[in-house]
Formats: C-alpha cells, sequence, structure tokens
C-alpha cells in the first residue's frame, strides 16, 4: 500500500510537472519567457509573504496562548471545557503547526491572484496630472492606493484571525474562564494579547478609514461618479475624524494592558463604534437629504464638472471635435456632386452576410471554412484605395475525423480572399480582388505572401508537424487547382511550436493533451513541433495577461506574410472622478453575440498595444502604440524585453492598422450622456442619447459601429473611419423618438506611408451635432420608411412569393449632400437549398424623408435625388439585372459543385413598376394587368421547381414564358 500511495503521488506530481514544463517550453519557443517568470515568481513571492504573515501569526498567538496557559486550575473548569481542553493537548503539535500552515495557504492563495497590483505598485509611472480635491497625481489612485487597500485588508485579516484563534486557545486552556462564583477572569497573559491584538486591529482599521478618504474620488453609487459636495463636506471629515479616533482608542486598550482596567478600553471601542454609525452614515444623509437636496444643482455643479472632464480623460474624448450640424431634410438635384469621396466608397457588400458566398465560390474543399463574420479592411489596387471584406480560408476538420487527419494531416489553411465593398459582380456576387487556389486576382498582382494559415480563429486544438528533408511529408496542403481532384502535400517549415521530437516530450504533452496517440505514434520524427494555443486572441492574451484583447481580430498581408492584427488595453477600475463602465454590456451589440466579450468593470481605458499574430509561424510581436500611458509605461517596466516601440512598425503594417471596435464601443457608450458640455444640462439629464437598436435584426441589441472610408464635414481628406449613430434616449415612462441626433466617427488611418511614422489625425474623434428638434429619421424610422414605401414592398414582395428569402443588408449611414444619407443593400437568397448564398439585388437609399430604390446604387440616388444626384459612384456598384438569367443559365459561373443561384428577379424590374401608383396605367385594364403578373409569378415558380429537379427541358420553357410574361407586362403599362 505504501508503495501503491507513493507511485500515486509520484504521478500526480509528475502531472503537474508535465503541464507546467509544456507552458515553459511554449513560451520559450515564443521569446516570452520574461513574461512567464515574470508573472509566476511574482505569484509565488506574493503567495509565500501572505502564507508567511498569515502562518506566522497564527502560530504566534496560539503559542502564546498555550505557553502562557494556567497550570493549576483544572478544578475551576466546567466539564465540557475540561473535555476540549484534554483532547487539544493530545494533539497540539498538530494544533499549533497545522492550523497555521492551513490559515496561510488559503491567505496565500487568495493573495498570489493580486501578483498584477503589487508589479504595478512597484514599477509605476506619474501620470503628470493631479486630482482635484487633494492635489496627488493619478498614479496614486491607480497605482498605491490598490495596493495599500489590498496589504492593509490583507492585515486587518490576519490580526483578526489571529486574534480569534489565540483567544479560544486562552479560554479553552483557561487563562479567560468564568469561575463558578460567576466572576469573570482574564489572566494578565490573555490581557496583554487581547489588548495588543485589539490595538494592532484598530491601527489598521484607522489606517483603512484614513485610505477611505481617497476612496471617495472613486465612489461609483451616487448619481456621478465621484466625491461630490455630501463627499467632500461630510463623509471626508468624517473619515479623517474615525482614523484619529481609532489611534486614539488603540492606545487606550495598550493602557489597558498595563492597568488592567478594561473599562475605558470598552467605553472607548463604544464610542468609536458610535462615532462611525454616525460619522459614516446618519451625518452624511443628514447633510444629503437638508442641505444638499433642496440645492443640488447649485452645490454638485464644481463636482459634476470634474466628473465630466476626467471621465472623458479617461476615456481618451478630450480631445474630440464636436461640430453642429444642420442637415438639410429635402434632397435636391446635385446635392452629392461634391461628395464624390463618400460616395464612391459605400461599402454594399456586407460582411456580416456574404460569408456563405464566399464559401460558395471560394471553398474549394469541404476541410476549408469561412468565419460566419468577415473582417474589413482596406488595400491599395493599380494605385487607388479599395474598402475591402476580406478573410482567410482555415481548415476545417470534422470532429469525428481520426487521430492522424485532425492532428497530423489537416493541419492548417491557405490563403486570403478579398472582395471589394463597394462592388459586386453582375449576378449580385462578391466582386472578389484575391481568390482561388493559387491565389491569384487584382489584389494578388500586389500581394505576393506566404499564403499557409496554421495559426487562426478555427485552427485545430493541435497539430503535430514537421519533417526531416527529403522524408514523404504527411500534411495535405491545398487543392493541385481550384478546379483539380488532386491535393498536394507540404511540410511545415517555419518555427511554430515546442519540440515533440523525443519522448520525454511527446510523453509531457501526451498527458497535456490526454492523448495517448501523441507518445505512441510512429508518424511523429525527430523534427515534429506541436502547434497549440492557435488562436490569436488566446495566443496575444497568454503572453501579454496585462491586457485586455478586443474580440476582433482580422487578417491582413503584411510584408509577404498573413498577419493577425489584434488590439490590447491598458485599464483600471480605480481613476478618480471617472464614471465606471461594464465592458460586457457595453461592447455588446447585435454583432457580438457569442464572440469572447470582454469582462470587468473600468473606468479607464486605452488602446495602448497593436498585437499581430503570424498565421504561419505563430509568433507574436507586441507594439507600445499609446506610448503616453502610463499604466503602459509600468507594465514596460516590468517587462522591458517584451513590447516593441511602434516606430518599429512597418508601413505595410501601419497601412493596416485601424480603429479599435471595442474601445469605440465603450466611448460611445459613453459619449450619449458625456457629449454635453454644460454641467447644468449635464445635472438635468435631458439631452441624453442612446445608440439605435439595429434595424435589419429582430433583437433590441445596438447598432454594431461600421467600417467605411469618409469624408466628414470640415475634413480635407477623407479617411478609413469607424462610425457610429444616436438617437435621443427613451425619458422615463416615455416614448422613443427614432430620430437622429448625432453622428460620431473616428479616423482609423495609421500609415503615412513610411516606416514608423503615425499619421497625426489616427484616431481623432468627430461628432456631429443634429439640432435637438431635427426630424432627420433615424436607422429604425429610416428602415420602416423602406417597408412601407409602395414601390419597395410591392417589388420586394414578389420576390418573396418564390423559393426565396429577401434579406436586409448593414444600413449604413454618413454624412452626404448638406444631409443625412442612408444606404441599404437588399439580398435575396433561396430557400429551396442548403447551397444557397445571399446575392446582392437591389439598393436602398434615404435622404430626409425621401426615399430611392435601384438595381444599383446610381439608380437608387438618382430615384432619391430626383433624377440627377450628381454622385460618383464605384463601377459595379449595384446589379445589372439583364444579367439575372445568364446566371441562371450558366449555373453560376466560378462556382465549384452544381448548385441553384438566387432567384431572379426580372419581373421586379421592369420599367412600369417604378410608378408607387396602384391605379391602372392608361390603356390597360386593371384585369389584364393582374393576369400578366400572375403568369410572371406561375412561370417564376415553374422554372424554379424545374430547376431544382434537374428538368433543363421544362426549365426552358418556363424560362421562355416568364421573359413573354414580362415583355407583355411592359407592353401593357407602357400603352
Amino acid at each position: 500500500m505504501i508503495t501503491i500511495v507513493i507511485l500515486a503521488v509520484l504521478a500526480g506530481l509528475f502531472v503537474a510537472f508535465a503541464g507546467f514544463y509544456a507552458e515553459i517550453l511554449w513560451f520559450n519557443q515564443l521569446g516570452f519567457t520574461e513574461v512567464f517568470w515574470t508573472e509566476r515568481l511574482t505569484r509565488a513571492a506574493v503567495f509565500a509573504a501572505a502564507f508567511l504573515v498569515m502562518g506566522l501569526l497564527v502560530w504566534v498567538s496560539l503559542f502564546l496562548a498555550f505557553r502562557t496557559r494556567p497550570q493549576s486550575i483544572n478544578d475551576q473548569l466546567n466539564e465540557s471545557v475540561a473535555r476540549y481542553q484534554r483532547s487539544l493537548t493530545s494533539m497540539r503539535r498538530l494544533l499549533i503547526f497545522g492550523l497555521p500552515v492551513l490559515m496561510g495557504l488559503f491567505a496565500g492563495t487568495a493573495a498570489q491572484a493580486n501578483w498584477d497590483g503589487v508589479l504595478l505598485f512597484f514599477n509605476q509611472e506619474p501620470f503628470g496630472r493631479t486630482d482635484p480635491q487633494f492635489g496627488l497625481d493619478f498614479a496614486f489612485y491607480v497605482f498605491t492606493l490598490p495596493f495599500l487597500n489590498f496589504v492593509i485588508g490583507f492585515l486587518i485579516s490576519a490580526v483578526l484571525v489571529s486574534g480569534i484563534a489565540g483567544l479560544l486557545c486562552h479560554y479553552l486552556f483557561g487563562s479567560i474562564r468564568i469561575e463558578s462564583s460567576g466572576s469573570f477572569v482574564v489572566e494578565k497573559a490573555a490581557r496583554w494579547h487581547v489588548a495588543v491584538a485589539g490595538a494592532v486591529f484598530l491601527l489598521l482599521q484607522g489606517g483603512n478609514w484614513w485610505l477611505n478618504r481617497y476612496a471617495t474620488l472613486q465612489d461609483q453609487s451616487g448619481n456621478w461618479a465621484g466625491a461630490m459636495y455630501t463627499d467632500v463636506n461630510a463623509v471626508i471629515p468624517a473619515q479623517t475624524i474615525l482614523a484619529v479616533a481609532a489611534v486614539l482608542v488603540a492606545v487606550v486598550f495598550l493602557v489597558t494592558a498595563i492597568t488592567a482596567r478594561w473599562r475605558f478600553s470598552i467605553i472607548g471601542a463604544a464610542m468609536l463604534v458610535v462615532t462611525a454609525i454616525i460619522g459614516g452614515g446618519i451625518y452624511p444623509f443628514l447633510v444629503q437629504e437638508y442641505q444638499v437636496r433642496p440645492s443640488e444643482r447649485t452645490l454638485e455643479t464644481p463636482f459634476i464638472e470634474r466628473n465630466m472632464e476626467l471621465t472623458r480623460y479617461a476615456y481618451g474624448l478630450e480631445g474630440i471635435e464636436q461640430q453642429d450640424y444642420s442637415a438639410a431634410m429635402v434632397p435636391e438635384e446635385g446635392a452629392l456632386a461634391n461628395d464624390a469621396a463618400n460616395t464612391e466608397n459605400i461599402r454594399l457588400l456586407d460582411p456580416n452576410l456574404v460569408s456563405a458566398a464566399f464559401g460558395q465560390f471560394q471553398q474549394f474543399r469541404q476541410y476549408y471554412s469561412f468565419p460566419d463574420t468577415l473582417s474589413f479592411d482596406r488595400y491599395e489596387i493599380e494605385g487607388e484605395r479599395h474598402d475591402t471584406v476580406i478573410a482567410a480560408r482555415e481548415v476545417n476538420v470534422p470532429q469525428d475525423a481520426s487521430w492522424v487527419n485532425q492532428h497530423l494531416i489537416y493541419t492548417h489553411g491557405y490563403g486570403l480572399v478579398a472582395a471589394n465593398a463597394n462592388t459586386v459582380t453582375q449576378e449580385g456576387r462578391p466582386d472578389f480582388t484575391l481568390q482561388g487556389i493559387p491565389t491569384h486576382g487584382a489584389l494578388a498582382s500586389d500581394q505576393d505572401y506566404e499564403p499557409r494559415i496554421y495559426f487562426g480563429e478555427n485552427s485545430p486544438l493541435y497539430s503535430i508537424v514537421g519533417a526531416p528533408e527529403g522524408a514523404a511529408p504527411m500534411e495535405l496542403d491545398r487543392p493541385a487547382a481550384q478546379d483539380s481532384q488532386e491535393e498536394t502535400q507540404y511540410t511545415f517549415t517555419g518555427d511554430g511550436g515546442p519540440s515533440v521530437g523525443n519522448l520525454f516530450n511527446r510523453l509531457v504533452y501526451a498527458l497535456r493533451f490526454q492523448s495517448p496517440e501523441i507518445f505512441l505514434s510512429g508518424d511523429i520524427n525527430e523534427e515534429s513541433q506541436i502547434l497549440y494555443d492557435r488562436q490569436p486572441r488566446e495566443r496575444v492574451q497568454k503572453v501579454a495577461p496585462f491586457l485586455e484583447i478586443d474580440q476582433n481580430a482580422y487578417p491582413a498581408i503584411i510584408d509577404g506574410r498573413v498577419k493577425w492584427i489584434l488590439e490590447g488595453y491598458t485599464t483600471s477600475n480605480s481613476f478618480p472622478y471617472s464614471a465606471q463602465q461594464q465592458l460586457e454590456s457595453a461592447t455588446t451589440d447585435a454583432l457580438t453575440q457569442g464572440a469572447p466579450a470582454l469582462t470587468g468593470q473600468v473606468n479607464y481605458i486605452r488602446n495602448s498595444v497593436k498585437a499581430t499574430v503570424d498565421a504561419y509561424d505563430g509568433s507574436v510581436e507586441l507594439y507600445a502604440w499609446d506610448d503616453e500611458d502610463p499604466i503602459l509605461k509600468s507594465w514596460e517596466n516590468v517587462f522591458p524585453n517584451s513590447l516593441q516601440s511602434y516606430s518599429e512598425m512597418s508601413a505595410e503594417l501601419l497601412e493596416h492598422v485601424r480603429y479599435p471596435e471595442d474601445m469605440f464601443r465603450v466611448q460611445r457608450e459613453l459619449l450619449s450622456r458625456y457629449h454635453v458640455t454644460d454641467p447644468g444640462t449635464f445635472y438635468e439629464g435631458n439631452d441624453a442619447w442612446s445608440v439605435p437598436d439595429d434595424p435589419t435584426r429582430d433583437s433590441d441589441e445596438p447598432q454594431p459601429p461600421y467600417y467605411m472610408t469618409l469624408q466628414m464635414p470640415g475634413q480635407d481628406d477623407s479617411s478609413f473611419s469607424l462610425t457610429s449613430t444616436y438617437i435621443p434616449a427613451v425619458a422615463a415612462g416615455g416614448q422613443q423618438r427614432n430620430v437622429l441626433y448625432g453622428f460620431l466617427a473616428a479616423s482609423g488611418d495609421a500609415g503615412t506611408g513610411e516606416d514608423g511614422v503615425k499619421h497625426e489625425d489616427y484616431g481623432q474623434l468627430r461628432l456631429l451635432e443634429l439640432p435637438r428638434d431635427t426630424a432627420i429619421p433615424g436607422p429604425g424610422q429610416t428602415q420602416a420608411n423602406f417597408d412601407s414605401n409602395n414601390l419597395v414592398s410591392q417589388q420586394l414582395n414578389l420576390l418573396r412569393q418564390g423559393a426565396s428569402e429577401v434579406i436586409n443588408g448593414n444600413m449604413i449611414t454618413l454624412p452626404a449632400g448638406e444631409g443625412i444619407l442612408y444606404v441599404q443593400p437588399v439580398y435575396v437568397q433561396s430557400t429551396a437549398t442548403d447551397a444557397a448564398y445571399p446575392a446582392l439585388r437591389h439598393v436602398l437609399v434615404a435622404f430626409g424623408e425621401e426615399v430611392g430604390f435601384g438595381d444599383t446604387l446610381d439608380e437608387a440616388l438618382d430615384d432619391a435625388f430626383g433624377g440627377d444626384s450628381g454622385a460618383r459612384v464605384a463601377e459595379g456598384a449595384g446589379v445589372d439585372a439583364d444579367a439575372v438569367e445568364e446566371e441562371i443559365d450558366g449555373g453560376g459561373e466560378g462556382a465549384t459543385e452544381e448548385e441553384p443561384t438566387t432567384p431572379a428577379d426580372e419581373e421586379a424590374t421592369t420599367e412600369g413598376d417604378e410608378d408607387d401608383s396602384t391605379e391602372p396605367t392608361p390603356g390597360a385594364g386593371s384585369g389584364d394587368v393582374a393576369e400578366v403578373r400572375e403568369q410572371i409569378l406561375d412561370a417564376w415558380q415553374d422554372s424554379q421547381e424545374a430547376f431544382e429537379a434537374g428538368d433543363w427541358a421544362s426549365y426552358g420553357e418556363a424560362q421562355d414564358r416568364l421573359a413573354q410574361a414580362i415583355a407583355d407586362l411592359e407592353a401593357l403599362e407602357s400603352e
């Protein structure tokens, strides 16, 4: 049994060691051992310190209580106490040594979680700005105060635990007892023990009250964050008095230890409790109710100003440009002539909808996949910059595949796929600029890159790769060509993971992944590497545990490599006078459900780090983006070799850096209240805004922000921006007004064409404020206008009657034509097959209450602006209705497998349907028109059924009837 127990313990220790050793190998391979060891050693040091302090105090307390116990009073103890005493005496060694160890383990485990606060305290950098109440640098509140609170809180716990342990020991061994005469006896040793412990506790509590004076500046419990009038004039003075009183009562306790007169200590403690109740509760309540409330606006104004100023600073909103924008309501001909920078870049390809289209035309094999939501970036093609929807073609291995297939064969994806954001093909498909296997396209001519994706958002749990030169590779690489049934093979040649070329490492990882195949497989060789922790967000989080990582990682071609770009945030919840935000709720919108959301409470945030993860070898680079952020500078003191200056970023990487989404979400949430600059208006709260719900979805989640190339009013040049809108907040008991109050844009162009040079306009926030009595429709009202428009509803209802679904794309809002322009692509998707994809069929626009509808963006704009919008739009910004039949007949050029295409909508594009009137046209009876429309619908349904059945003769006949019926309708309505 002893042998079995020893072997079991050794096996458990080896399993624990295997996990630890695997982590060492992983960090060492990436070059971030500094992070690994600094964190672990700091945790160990904090654990040891807490263990020793707690354990030593408990041990000393028990040791002294036991050593000074009375020796001959057994006859004065009641039987139950005597029985406990005999039991404890027999196991006193276990009690005196075991209890301190147990308490120390609990204390150390809890304390080591504060490793980051300890490191920041000892490596802190000043903010260079002071608070308005005490004149202390903000670093005191962000770094020093949390550390002091942690230390004092821990010491109070340790003193309480050790004091209680000593008190119980004194009682059980008779130093504190009630004699048979009824008298209460406290021996001298017990008196000193209790009095000293009480005095130390009171001194620590006094320190706690003293620190609470500063903590009032971090308070979030009132209507506004920070110390308000009552805090400054009642709470802070009361905390000061309590701190001094605690010191005085502690002195009284020490006097009691000498004089044995407990009366003064008891009176002092009681008075301290009464003072705490009055000073900490009753007095502030009276000041708030009878002094502040009757004159709240006047008395609180200076403190509201502090809250407004420091909240804006804490969230990076100080430099926001706010501009009044009197938007026109009525569109005029030629109004968009001066807005070419905006109209040429209106995005029609919705990255949240077209993943299925990417899959149909660019997946090629079942072992590839695209994410549900694609990424948005910009690329230069033939000297012109284009907004681009882009995605990585990642490997997708079924979970029921064999172990060899999952971990040795299907190891990586292949290539990026990109399409213009503002154009589509004649058939409504993505206009690909980077496509195929091998990769080709307009963008490919400028981008020669390594296409293999070993590290991505859908990578397997782990893969084992690598083989000696000349050995037969096992990895499946890609199809020989996109239309070929043959596959090529490949062997990973990078340095992407720890070696599993020796038996010991193989055993370690077999235990790490609970996979004996790693140890037993004969297909692993001396040059094999194991790739794991492959998701970019997870990878950066591990090497930078001091950062919050944005939900969205996006791929870009950087200097011949595919790199994932991620945003890292430094945060704090201790900043003075700044309003607190719950990250999860602030960063949740209609598109982020299921994403790895940010969590926790913060009242300070900076986008301090840009990170990249190489999709081929997994290497991580951290760039100190906000080199003025004191929190980041403090972490650079902790990890001096882990971050690079942003001046090390290449010009190509800078060109693909953009404004971070989660940071923008947090900022727009704050600006819904903090756009107000007048404290009186802010106090009244009558100009609060809200982010509108996404009108294209049934949920009540906020509309997501959208990237687009945009030239804001007053800007000389356009920039790649992140945008959002505001509508009025719902008043208490009121009804939501869905009219536009604000438009927010953040400039995201970071590159200047030079290595390491950041564009000075990057990160500039611009807020257009519309008049408060505005009648400009908000996104929800605009969607209602689209849905209720006679022409739009008529045309789209025709499409819905077939085996198809109409899908509203993202509603883009932008300032144009001296007003607000809304643009929404309309997609149609067949419901008859799982292989369907949404294809763009129409475009909706709105300016004020005027709605425009067309097959192309140009047509829709001209429709809304009275025949000539003056806009310049990208060629291909819409659908050529005449190409629909050709697409159906051809079965979808470029598709790799037979699939039904999106239902044609020829009947929805006739000239007669552009008239909103429901009256019959002159010369044609209403019955004739209705009959022909019925023929169109019947012919369309027949052709769809024939297509699905593969009956091409019937399909051709139905198409002929459809063409003839459309011609008849045109003839009737033109008479």
